[in-house]
């Protein structure tokens, strides 16, 4: 709700036992009065009472709030559509039907009848005004303390915008400032400033890592609504909503329907625990609907229900989660877990327990940091591995709110004056607080370097036999982490606090997740069988594990007598603390005992890209399928360049380093050669040259240059894997056919393109989106890194392909494809170094020549 979008406010007929439900819930929470009200129809020269009942001020009335652009008309035009738009394009409410505009920067004042929590909503349509063409203006929307809109364009003359902020006002006194950029204009139809309940906003919320552990707020901190969904009910408007807002259905973000079964009871009967959740946290329609587990009926069920909602992943985000029990006949009856982006949020959920009762209201407040967010949430339940009452799952309602950033912004990465998010880090307590934990860090860093040399001078002979591997993968530089060599048995180690002697903890510091012992893992992994690896590199080996709860696991097992391996897996280790994003593999956990050192991670159950493109029996991609996986990839690797203060380059970017989940859901893999990225002011990183030839960027080859366009080159062969499914490399092809990138661009420059495409797509592709991919993936191949497009844009173009294919898909099928194999073949799986080239003379001087060159 909170993002651009046409809302579908999809027509239904209420029943009467909602409109006599509405409040009467048990302990329900008298109406809530707000004590400023202040609703603007802008433009409008007559206004009547809305479709909800609200009375909105007209645009004369409206010009009392101005500053700036009431002095005179040159600053300020009001218009009014002849007619309402005609059907499908037809708007909720009159207020859309006009509009005010600004030629300059132009305030709304208000002063406030009491500070606190207000509503923010905002309205936009771009109706026809003589003079102005409002579809093309761009505009941003600030107040006092915060930036609500950064160039913001409605653009879709068939589209109306609603944006809804809540905001913490500290003076008597709030601004609205619209700002147009040069030479456009800004405008509005309607404008809502309301007062909100002062404990709508807790002053601190569960956090997903370390689970359990509470994170504040912030009074400072604004919101914006993302999302507002009646889970499993009809949408809800303001005027049955007890505090004016609007409730979305929940159909297009349930992943599977076949999991999911809708229920509902009357909202009458639904109460309000005295001291605890109001009908103003969500109406009782709210909780009186939901979704529970599909009976499927055969053996015990065994599955989440899942919620997916993309999201800004540049924000973090408050999530509430409501809950109702309306489906247990007893108490203590129903116990269910609840994750978030795949982490555990509660563990055994029991509702009865909480309320003390069933049908009774109850929410739970989750924050979720960017680097947890992406660009996608999830939301799920289900049931517990144990047993323990029945087996199912509930969810009521889900509200997802953006929170500013660390300069007040909810767009962008500017604040009101001008500083940038990036600039001023994470924190939210300002210069001083930045400049105090400056030096408290200082000092820290001092006292630690101090313990360091006093426990290196201390250490036993036998030091490097000794031990957990932690010690041996000093010095670390990101994280802030303060482990140095620790006895056997301690619980601080490099990983951070875990519960020694084995059980399940949570690292504190990194962001490793769970702790698994060593015995829990011999048993996941068979003893670490021999037939359950799935892939070997310089660090050790690879092995598929199942463990207690059931779910599959790739672990990781590093070799303590490969020095490739160690630096690579601490690189690996340095890096998935500070990732999180739906399109990089996932780190579960991990080991640190005696001399091991294991990660634990996500199984990617259908492997590597290149599997499914040659050199494997299975099924053959459909061009959808293979566009879909490059763009999941792109996403990862465009998280990669942008989503860290510095930028990461991974520098190995190939089809076996792209893996594939059971929905074949694209993941990056393997971040053990990836680098940060330049410092600030620094056009490269300088570096020795590592990674896979026929992937590699030639001009960071040549340089020793290393940039996040090196990334990019490498893509492009991905690319071009994907178009041709052929490797990068194939020696033993005629020598204008080895190299793929330059074989395949040739083609191109031909314009005969299709000729060398996979011969299985034959007449099953879209030319206009071939053409599109080819282009992209010559761009990423420009021989030089200030011709190559960045990641974002080369996403861009590979959803515009996929645009053009959905619009016009060739009704050719693909030809007919060898069986697939068993689900348990044997695959790569995360953060493999999986590679299929057999001997090879001119293979073995390619690489004998990059080895040469990792000595300079």
């Amino acid at each position: 709700m909170g993002h651009r979008r046409r809302m579908e406010f999809l027509p239904f007929v209420l029943l009467a036992s909602f409109f006599l439900a509405t409040g009467d819930g048990a302990a329900a929470a008298a109406p809530f009065v707000p004590a400023d009200n202040f609703l603007l129809d802008c433009g409008a020269t007559t206004s009547g009472p809305m479709p909800d009942g609200r009375a909105f001020l007209t645009d004369a009335q409206s010009a009392a709030f101005l500053s700036g652009a009431s002095t005179g008309d040159d600053h300020s035009a009001s218009v009014s559509a002849a007619a309402p738009p005609p059907p499908p394009v037809g708007v909720p409410s009159p207020i859309y039907l006009s509009a005010r505009i600004f030629t300059g920067d132009a305030s709304y004042v208000f002063k406030l009848t009491r500070p606190g929590w207000h509503w923010i909503r905002l309205h936009f349509f771009p109706v026809k005004a003589t003079g102005f063409e409002l579809t093309r203006a761009v505009f941003s929307v600030i107040t006092d303390d915060h930036v609500l809109l950064h160039s913001f364009n409605a653009g879709d003359p068939t589209a109306w915008t609603f944006k809804e902020y809540l905001v913490n006002a500290t003076s008597p006194r709030l601004s609205l400032r619209f700002s147009p950029q040069r030479n456009s204009v800004a405008f509005v139809n309607a404008i809502e400033i309301v007062s909100a309940p002062d404990d709508l906003i807790p002053d601190s919320a569960a956090s997903l890592f370390p689970v359990g552990s509470a994170a504040a707020v912030g009074g400072g901190t604004a919101f914006q609504t993302a999302y507002r969904i009646n889970i499993g009910g009809p949408t809800i408007t303001p005027a049955n909503d007890t505090l004016f807002r609007s409730w979305e259905q929940d159909a297009r973000f349930l992943q599977s329907r076949s999991t999911a079964e809708r229920v509902n009871v009357s909202p009458a009967i639904v109460a309000f625990p005295s001291g605890a959740a109001t009908d103003l946290a969500a109406p009782n329609w709210v909780y009186a609907s939901g979704v529970k587990m599909a009976d499927t009926r055969v053996g015990r069920r065994n599955f989440n229900i899942s919620w997916q909602l993309d999201v800004d992943p540049s924000f973090a985000y408050l999530i509430r989660l409501h809950f109702c029990d309306i489906i247990s006949k007893s108490l203590n009856d129903l116990y269910f877990n609840v994750y978030v982006n795949q982490r555990m949020a509660v563990s055994g959920l029991d509702l009865s327990t909480l309320t003390g009762a069933l049908a009774t209201a109850y929410y739970r407040d989750f924050l979720v940091n960017a680097s947890l967010a992406g660009d996608r949430i999830t939301v799920q339940v289900g049931p517990m591995a144990e047993d323990a009452g029945k087996v199912d799952a509930l969810l009521n309602g889900l509200e997802i709110l953006k929170m500013s950033n660390s300069v007040g912004s909810l767009d962008g990465e500017f604040g009101v004056s001008g500083d940038s998010a990036a600039d001023a880090g994470n924190g939210d307590s300002g210069r001083h607080a930045a400049a105090a934990v400056g030096l408290t860090l200082m000092f820290g860093a001092f006292a630690g370097l101090g313990v360091m040399v006093v426990k290196w001078y201390g250490r036993p002979q036998d030091w490097e036999k000794r031990n957990s591997f932690s010690s041996w993968l000093l010095p670390l530089h990101g994280g802030g982490h303060s482990s140095f060599m620790t006895s056997k048995g301690s619980s601080a180690s490099f990983f951070g606090s875990h519960r020694s002697g084995g059980g399940v903890g949570f690292s504190s510091t990194m962001g490793l997740g769970r702790y698994f012992s060593f015995q829990e893992l011999q048993e996941a992994t068979g003893e670490f069988d021999r037939a359950a690896v799935i892939g070997v590199g310089g660090f050790g080996e690879v092995f598929l594990g199942q463990i207690d709860d059931g779910t599959k696991v790739a672990v990781k097992r590093g070799n303590p007598q490969s020095e490739q391996g160690i630096a690579e897996f601490q690189t690996e280790i340095q890096m998935l603390s500070k990732l999180r994003h739906r399109h990089l593999v996932s780190l579960i956990g991990y080991c640190d005992e005696n001399s091991e050192m294991i990660l634990v991670y996500e199984y990617m159950a259908n492997g590597p890209f290149r599997d499914h493109l040659y050199g494997k029996e299975l099924p053959s991609l459909t061009w959808r399928q293979r566009l879909e996986i490059c763009i999941g990839a792109a996403r990862g690797l465009h998280y990669l360049h942008t989503g860290a203060a510095q930028g990461i380059i991974h520098r190995d970017v190939k089809t076996t380093n792209i893996l594939l989940d059971e929905g074949l859901v694209a993941k990056v893999s393997d971040f053990g050669l990836s680098k940060e990225g330049p410092a600030m002011g620094a056009a490269a990183v300088s570096t020795a040259v590592k990674g896979s030839f026929g992937y590699l960027d030639p001009e960071y080859f040549r340089r020793q240059q290393l940039t996040d366009t090196s990334d990019v080159y490498s893509f492009g062969v991905v690319l071009l894997e994907a178009l041709c499914a052929r490797p990068a490399l194939s020696p033993a092809l005629p020598r204008e056919q080895v190299n793929l990138a330059e074989w395949a661009m040739q083609w191109k420059k031909k314009g005969r393109l299709e000729e060398i495409v996979d011969p299985v797509l034959a007449g099953a592709i879209n030319l206009e989106s071939m053409n599109k991919f080819a282009e992209a993936a010559e761009k990423c191949l420009a021989e030089h890194g200030v011709d190559r497009p960045s990641m974002g844009d080369v996403l861009w173009n590979l959803e515009y392909a996929l645009q053009l294919h959905d619009a016009s898909p060739p009704e050719v099928p693909l030809a007919p494809a060898a069986a697939s194999p068993s689900p348990e073949r044997t695959t790569a799986a995360a953060a493999g170094h999986p590679e299929d080239n057999s001997a090879n003379p001119a293979v073995d001087e390619l690489l004998a020549q990059i080895a040469g060159m990792k000595g300079r």
